[in-house]
């Protein structure tokens, strides 16, 4: 069933639109002629007409978008016109007009229902789709006799042609199309609406009645739906829309601002506050923008383009790209050249260009562009310029955190070897993963270096705390260490002469910052080892500072530890440190960790009770050091559900059979 030839104001304004992006332009002219045709008779007031006209295209180029986004075929739009005489109330009761009351056949997209097909053959049954269509006779004779007559409503209906078998379940894109709110609006703006599904077509209707009007943004329309809706109108093609353009292009005023400001917050990336500048300025305020950022050369580069429409982007940037702004512009809004053909043949508009400038330097600009003769307002570029203070800031802040996470960076990695050292018949594998988010260095350490002479030199060790000092003495340690092992200190001796630094340390800290210093204790595994490549394995002297013993895992499964705990370093300037040797024979691995795995937990279960890591690392027994801590990893992490609380290093040496 479809809207008949003749309607209650006694004709239907019908048109077939092609399935292209003309079609939502043509659907809004058909309407807006068809109540221009009817509000000559002057009978209606005129700020009722333009807000029914107004909604009436939303509504319909709403429909006609969708339509095109989930059909992509054949469309018909049909427009009928109700009209009253004054002395009539207008949206008096006129028949069927509401979901309620309509007839059987048809439905609100909500209820899915579907019409019988009795309208293929005659076409001209009356249903809800029709409205008032019943009571049309009295309508028409009161225009008969010549006397004013008043709009009281317009009804639209858009068909869209489907493939027998495959009717959409989801009536104009309720699930969300690309753009469009679909039913949403219809359901908001019109008095009444509905869906009438045929064997190879779907039709959607709405009635608007002047009655019905109410305030903008009605009671339910949300908060994003309401702002969807402003922005649908003041882009229209309407002529409502392009008055509401000349006289001031609308200023969005401090919502629009106070919107940008919460989602530039924060931002930590440049080039990611470029490409949000895009999104909240097209299309409400510019029909393209483009933002060029300051490089430390002195030039400028194009970061981002955005248009209203992507297949222009391509274009739009390589138009603009080889003429950037000066690097020193400070402007808060001059014209700027218009980009030529990028915006299409024939097609001219204007653009602006502000600086963006903050902390008293010159970060970029930001060009927006407006096609069309309609010039930019005042109130528009104090808006951008207000929207550019806060992009200049984020740009700003941005490049703080990118200059010091670079500066965190370079001085981390200097906590740490670059690389691990070769042994001849020995494999070396570590895992390291610092607890911190977006450090590379924790509290834990790690290094093996040669000594020179078939030697070699390892350690693993923990610094108490997590917080950037406590990653400073893993610096100082591994530097120490070296120094003292490459001057000949024994392990025994490189473990004395560590503990009485870190002693020193921790009696400085208490000498400047009072009692309430917090000393600083380190527990490390040290040990030197001898290899020459000869199958032989390696000969080891092993040392333990307040760490977890150092495991040794033979061929046939047996875990042993290698050496026994000593006091950590740092508590007592005195103490002596005792080196334990072992060979280390070809197929067996020794694992040293730091109580990150040991202490994992899982409730009141620790990784380590009851000689939970002797057991992991028997299961390892005939793989390779990589295998081996890349096993131990994966178990710490599993052990319980919770993510780790505490830094993770894992050393593996394995003595190779060949």
């Amino acid at each position: 069933m479809r809207l008949p030839s003749v309607g209650p104001s006694g004709s239907v304004s019908r048109r077939a639109l092609p399935a292209s992006q003309l079609a939502p332009s043509a659907a809004r002219a058909l309407v807006r002629a068809q109540i221009g045709k009817h509000s000559r008779a002057g009978a209606t007031p005129q700020p009722q007409l333009a807000r029914l006209t107004e909604e009436a295209e939303l509504l319909v180029s709403e429909l006609v978008t969708n339509a095109l986004v989930h059909a992509g075929t054949r469309i018909e739009v049909a427009c009928d016109v109700e009209t009253c005489e004054p002395e009539t109330r207008p949206g008096a009761p006129r028949g069927a007009t509401s979901p309620d009351a309509a007839p059987a056949g048809s439905g609100s997209a909500e209820s899915g229902s579907a019409e019988s097909g009795g309208a293929e053959s005659g076409g001209t049954g009356r249903a809800a789709v029709t409205g008032a269509a019943a009571t049309g006779a009295a309508a028409t004779g009161a225009a008969a006799v010549g006397r004013p007559v008043g709009i009281e409503a317009v009804r639209v209906e858009v068909t869209d042609a489907q493939p027998a078998g495959r009717i959409s379940s989801d009536p104009v894109g309720r699930r969300g199309a690309g753009r469009g709110l679909g039913l949403q609006l219809v359901g908001a703006l019109a008095e009444s609406w509905g869906v009438t599904y045929r064997r190879t077509e779907k039709a959607v209707w709405f009635r608007v009645a002047v009655s019905a009007l109410q305030p903008r943004p009605s009671g339910s329309l949300n908060e994003a739906m309401h702002r969807e809706l402003v922005a649908a109108e003041i882009f229209s093609a309407s002529r409502q829309a392009d008055e509401r353009r000349t006289a001031g292009w609308t200023d969005p005023g401090g919502a629009f601002l106070a919107e940008a400001g919460e989602l530039l917050a924060g931002q930590l990336d440049e080039d990611m506050v470029a490409a949000l500048v895009g999104q909240l300025l097209v299309p409400r305020l510019a029909d393209w923008c483009a933002v060029w950022l300051t490089e430390d050369t002195g030039g400028m580069r194009l970061s981002r383009v955005w248009h209203s429409e992507e297949r222009k982007v391509r274009a739009l940037r390589l138009a603009l790209e080889p003429d950037p702004p000066p690097a020193d512009l400070r402007t808060v809004g001059i014209p700027w050249p218009w980009p030529g053909e990028a915006s299409g043949p024939g097609r001219t508009g204007s653009a602006l260009a502000f600086s963006l400038v903050a902390g008293g330097t010159c970060l970029g600009s930001l060009v927006i562009g407006r096609s069309g003769a309609t010039e930019m307002t005042s109130s528009v570029a104090r808006t951008v310029e207000d929207v550019a203070r806060r992009v200049a800031q984020a740009v700003f802040t941005a490049r703080q955190y990118t200059r010091q996470t670079s500066i965190s960076n370079a001085l981390q990695r200097k906590q740490l070897p670059r690389s691990l050292a070769d042994i001849p018949g020995v494999e070396a594998a570590i895992v390291y993963e610092p607890h911190a988010v977006g450090q590379t260095v924790g509290g834990d350490f790690y290094d093996l270096f040669p000594l020179g002479g078939n030697r070699w030199s390892f350690m693993l060790g923990d610094v108490q705390g997590k917080d950037p000092e406590a990653m400073s003495v893993t610096g100082l340690t591994r530097h120490l260490v070296r120094l003292l092992a490459r001057e000949g200190h024994g392990v025994a001796s490189v473990l004395r002469k560590l503990n009485a630094t870190m002693a020193e340390e921790s009696a400085e800290a208490v000498a400047v910052a009072g009692e309430g210093a917090r000393p600083r204790f380190l527990s490390v595994v040290y040990g030197e080892l001898e290899a020459d490549g000869r199958a032989e394995g390696a000969h080891c002297t092993v040392a333990s500072a307040g760490h977890p013993p150092p495991l040794k895992l033979s061929p046939d499964g047996g875990v042993v530890p290698v050496v026994e705990p000593q006091l950590l370093l740092g508590i007592d300037e005195s103490a002596d440190f005792v080196a334990y040797p072992f060979d280390l024979a070809p197929g067996q691995s020794l694992l040293c960790v730091t109580d990150g795995v040991t202490e994992r937990r899982n409730r009141a279960r620790q990784l380590d009770d009851d000689d939970g890591l002797a057991r992991i690392f028997a299961d390892c027994a005939g793989m390779g050091a990589a295998a081996v801590a890349e096993r131990v990893r994966q178990a710490t992490h599993d052990f319980g559900p919770e993510p780790l609380d505490d830094d993770l290093a894992i050393l593996v040496l394995h003595a190779t059979a060949d």
